[in-house]
């Protein structure tokens, strides 16, 4: 009986070997925060979403969008990096006491890119309100202009009522939005210099002394909080506040230059065994890494993945074309993505007249995947066919006789012609008729003699 069990058991572990091991589902990580999401940067293709769209208080990670207001500013030329700016008395009154600050005091003079500095490395709500009046002359038009901002990137679900994150009701947006937000300031290397700064001098000025700056982002740097620096991590900003909770917006890049986006918002710090675990950075870290590791970059589609013939007319000794896509589709998809599992749905014209030109389209070809579409191709002709005239020329009398009022025409044509053959008909018989009397009748004596 011990030998029967051992055999089945040896047969059994055999087959589980050689049968195909079906692809597993990607697992949903599971954010532990209010809101997030994950994003291929370098093609804006949402990887992972958790109450993405919902809104929420961004707290400092406001402090993007005035600098990106800044950076506007210095690329139009309205103001330069090294520009002198005097702190004013109602910037440094619009914070509240307990506001993370530098200290900058109303008529210190410090340059706008120190200004950014103490905004984006330190954190310092007045330098945000500085900024925004060098900008626009008023902290209210700044705000005006950052809703504006915000309406052109697309940020559907976000409302500006200060340039720093303070906490107002009106003032909200949602992670993806801050997404849309981090990508664009990303595209300035000023910004994507300092947002990956861990420490910065600012000299002394006309009213401080010599500054240091660290970073609040404890995935690039310890200094503030250890234990969650990841090594792939470029920036970008941190921000928290009651009503807000812990927030992060960050970035990282891998050895193969793939860039990744991570926004949390409404994180806890959580004291589990006797450690508070900061869970803006830790989610973010392992979100990140989540998302390099389960996904890849694939093309799903090429000119080599449906080719088709559709019928010609008119093409005279050529009844088809070749149909094949063009261009391409690439998605990032998880690693273990089957492509042979794909569905294709390929709509094509039931047939295309002549002449046909070659890259002419004649439909299109979908690739679906577990019921999401992923992208759509034209299907185009490989080659051009010329047009039969003799076909033509018999499709247009075809179509002449396939109207109404043409049969009508014929049929009326046909009826004058008969009528017409029948009325000749008619008057040859009665001509004859009359004609063979005369001609064979009595004919009248004149009296005439002859000579």
């Amino acid at each position: 009986m011990k030998k029967i069990f051992v055999l089945f058991l040896s047969v059994l572990m055999a087959a589980v070997m050689v049968l195909p091991v079906p692809a597993l589902a990607l697992e949903d990580p599971q954010a532990q925060c209010g809101a997030a999401v994950v994003v291929d940067g370098d093609y804006g293709e949402v990887l992972y979403d958790h109450n993405a769209y919902e809104r929420m208080y961004p707290a400092s990670i406001t402090k993007i969008m005035t600098s990106l207001l800044v950076l506007e500013a210095i690329e139009e030329g309205t103001i330069a990096l090294d520009t002198p700016v005097t702190a004013s008395q109602s910037a440094i009154d619009a914070i509240t006491a307990d506001s993370s600050t530098q200290n900058i005091k109303p008529g210190e003079v410090l340059t706008v890119e120190q200004l950014l500095y103490c905004d984006l490395v330190a954190s310092a709500n007045e330098a945000c309100n500085i900024l925004a009046e060098t900008v626009a002359g008023s902290i209210q038009d700044f705000v005006v202009l950052m809703n504006e901002k915000a309406a052109e990137l697309g940020m559907e679900g976000t409302h500006f009522a200060n340039p720093n994150g303070l906490h107002d009701p009106e003032h909200y947006t949602t992670a993806y939005d801050i997404y849309l937000m981090a990508k664009a300031a990303m595209e300035y290397e000023t910004f994507r210099t300092i947002v990956s700064t861990t420490r910065y001098q600012i000299p002394a000025t006309n009213m401080s002394d010599v500054r240091n700056l660290y970073t609040t982002n404890a995935l690039i740097d310890n200094w503030r909080v250890a234990g969650y620096t990841y090594s792939k991590a470029i920036g970008i900003k941190t921000g928290s506040t009651d009503a807000a909770g812990q927030c992060l917006a960050a970035a990282a890049v891998d050895d193969d230059g793939r860039t990744f986006y991570c926004i949390i918002l409404g994180a806890e710090n959580v004291v589990e065994d006797g450690q508070t675990v900061r869970y803006s950075f830790k989610e973010a870290k392992r979100l990140l890494e989540w998302a390099f590791e389960n996904f890849t970059r694939k093309t799903l589609l090429d000119e080599n993945s449906a080719i088709r013939e559709v019928p010609v007319t008119l093409g005279g000794d050529v009844d088809y074309v070749i149909a094949s896509p063009v261009g391409t589709v690439e998605r990032t998809v998880p690693v273990d993505f089957d492509l042979e599992q794909a569905e294709l749905r390929v709509e094509l014209a039931e047939s295309v007249e002549a002449p046909v030109a070659a890259g002419q389209k004649v439909g299109t070809v979908t690739l679906v995947y577990e019921g999401e579409e992923y992208g759509t191709l034209d299907m185009v002709a490989a080659d051009s066919v010329e047009r039969s005239d003799f076909q033509y020329y018999m499709k247009l009398v075809q179509e002449f006789f396939s109207h109404w009022w043409a049969k009508a025409l014929v049929v009326v044509v046909v009826l004058l012609i008969l009528f017409l053959i029948l009325w000749i008909a008619l008057r040859r018989r009665r001509s004859n008729r009359y004609g063979g009397r005369r001609s064979g009748g009595w004919r009248r004596y004149t009296g005439g003699r002859r000579r």
